[in-house]
């Protein structure tokens, strides 16, 4: 067993060096088309969770800038507040807007959904970008394991629910959900809340980020029929508030090396940009191009087959029919 952790960290450590710095989106980024940014979304209606920092802030800023209407969902009133006034300044765009949730609550979630479905708009793009990497286990009010509560079942939850108002957008509507490259050293497991008795908050962050990549594909055959694109997407390793807190070994080891927040949200702003055709339904995308959801080595490739039972608990917990 400790040979396969060695050799899986291994694997990983040596890929992400060589394609998730700065250094490499520098180097990616000469491939990039101009015009493929050069695009605007006015009457456009955006909704981006986690948006009061980091790569959610990025991405509601990228978005409005080009002239959407963004809804920015955030747990904390006044930390959102305060980002929506930074991004009214810089923009210029006043259809930003606030809504505060905590996507780890399914009540909070199932409460935002009802209030937002009541304003009867089509929602364009959803980007599921809140999550979280909490280091011990956290026990939400709800009973669920937080990271798994955050990532994973409030996600689902927000996604089923905002369905109608996707659909009302199609063809042109898209669900974008930011992973992360940890999900290459995990495969996709039923034990959705980490059973053993020593928490491991980065394994359980990594098993959370995997489901997010199956959770994509399997939207994407459910509801092939809707017009509704599932995309997910990995912003590299960015210098962000929630990976100096969670990971600051990690951030100071890496000082310098890391990709600001703009370049991480580069690759969502992209996919909420390019026209449909142009995309591959349940993809997994990184620097404006399609990546491979496995690496050599890591044991993860055949374990996507447990999604099937992954939803039925999900479905079961969200309490949705």
């Amino acid at each position: 067993m400790f040979i396969v952790k060695t050799l899986k960290a291994t694997v990983f450590g040596l890929y992400g060096y060589m394609k998730f710095t700065k250094s490499a989106f520098q180097e990616h980024a000469k491939n990039f088309k101009p015009e493929d940014m050069q695009v605007q979304m006015e009457g456009k209606n955006c909704i981006v969770t986690g948006a009061n920092s980091g790569i959610g802030f990025a991405t509601a800023e990228g978005l409005a800038s080009r002239g959407a209407t963004v809804y920015m969902v955030c747990r904390n009133k006044e930390r959102g507040e305060a980002a929506l006034t930074k991004i009214h300044s810089i923009t210029g765009n006043k259809n930003v807007y606030l809504e505060v949730c905590d996507i780890s609550s399914v009540n909070g979630v199932k409460s935002f959904a009802s209030r937002f479905s009541s304003k009867n708009v089509p929602v364009h793009v959803l980007v599921n970008n809140a999550g979280v990497l909490e280091a011990n286990r956290v026990i939400t009010p709800e009973g669920y394991e937080l990271s798994f509560a955050t990532n994973v079942l409030g996600t689902y939850t927000l996604t089923e629910l905002m369905l109608p108002l996707l659909e009302k957008a199609a063809p042109d509507a898209r669900v974008i959900t930011v992973s992360s490259g940890g999900m290459y050293t995990s495969p996709l497991t039923t034990d959705l809340q980490f059973s053993g008795d020593k928490f491991d908050g980065v394994v359980q962050y990594a098993r959370n980020k995997r489901v997010q990549i199956a959770l994509t594909e399997k939207w994407a055959e459910m509801y092939k029929d809707k017009g509704v694109g599932f995309y997910s997407m990995h912003p590299g390793w960015a210098e962000t508030p929630g990976v100096a807190k969670s990971l600051p070994d990690f951030s100071k080891s890496f000082e310098g090396k890391l990709r600001s927040s703009e370049e991480g949200a580069d690759t969502v702003v992209w996919l909420a940009l390019q026209p449909k055709e142009k995309l591959v339904c349940g993809a997994f995308y990184f620097d404006r191009a399609e990546a491979p959801k496995h690496l050599p080595l890591t044991g993860t490739k055949n374990s996507h087959s447990a999604i099937d039972s992954i939803i039925e608990k999900l479905r079961s917990f969200a309490g949705l029919e």
